[in-house]
């Protein structure tokens, strides 16, 4: 025979379940992870004090009046990053064949999530392997850990025992965010969306300013 207090206890646990996964699928609900509009307003986005692969300090405020396509990443990724930068890249490029006048509105943004190794001369030589207009901004664990806070960005580094100290990789989120010529959240897309999910999704979102 159960004790008295365990069907009671029985049933909070239920009703704390409950509550939670309610709460888990009103949060999912709000955060599509298909590249669609997300319900309401995304909190995606906001300040960011970075320096480019010229060393020019840069912030959001410089982009302001024109769209931000950002991918956080880093240079020394083996497969993702490259490939989902390539993707971006290509899918504006696509854009620019379909309507030059959007594709002209998008600036592509490339932040990296390991400072310690992708300083400027780093940024320097990997971001012309993509596209002529990527952006690569660096800065100090502490600045490129507040841009990340902003874009609900996770990272962490991976580290291998007893290996080398410089080799180690980073986990870390792997979306595109399109943010509006007024810094708001547009739209975001994962990391296996394809040239033309891009380039579609590009063209239905960006309406180029007067």
């Amino acid at each position: 025979m159960l004790p008295k207090s365990l069907p009671g206890r029985i049933g909070l646990g239920v009703t704390v379940f409950l509550l939670l996964a309610a709460a888990a699928l009103f949060a999912w609900s709000r955060f599509d992870q298909g590249g669609k509009e997300a319900i309401g307003q995304a909190a995606i986005g906001g300040p960011f004090e970075l320096v480019d692969q010229n060393g020019v300090p840069r912030s959001e405020q410089d982009f302001r009046g024109r769209y931000m396509l950002v991918y956080f990443g880093y240079t020394y990724c083996p497969d993702i990053c490259p490939t989902t930068l390539a993707t971006m890249s290509r899918g504006l490029e696509a854009l620019a064949e379909r309507a030059p006048e959007k594709a002209e509105a998008v600036v592509p943004i490339f932040i990296t999530v390991d400072p310690q190794r992708d300083d400027v001369e780093a940024m320097t030589g990997y971001v012309p392997h993509f596209h002529d207009r990527l952006v690569g901004l660096t800065g100090t664990q502490e600045q490129v850990a507040a841009a990340a806070k902003e874009y609900r960005i996770y990272y962490s580094k991976v580290e291998e025992e007893g290996g080398d100290p410089e080799g180690y990789l980073m986990d870390h989120s792997s979306f595109i965010y399109l943010i509006g010529p007024e810094g708001s959240y547009v739209t975001h897309f994962g990391h296996d969306a394809t040239v033309e999910d891009i380039a579609a999704g590009l063209e239905e979102r960006v309406q180029p300013q007067g």
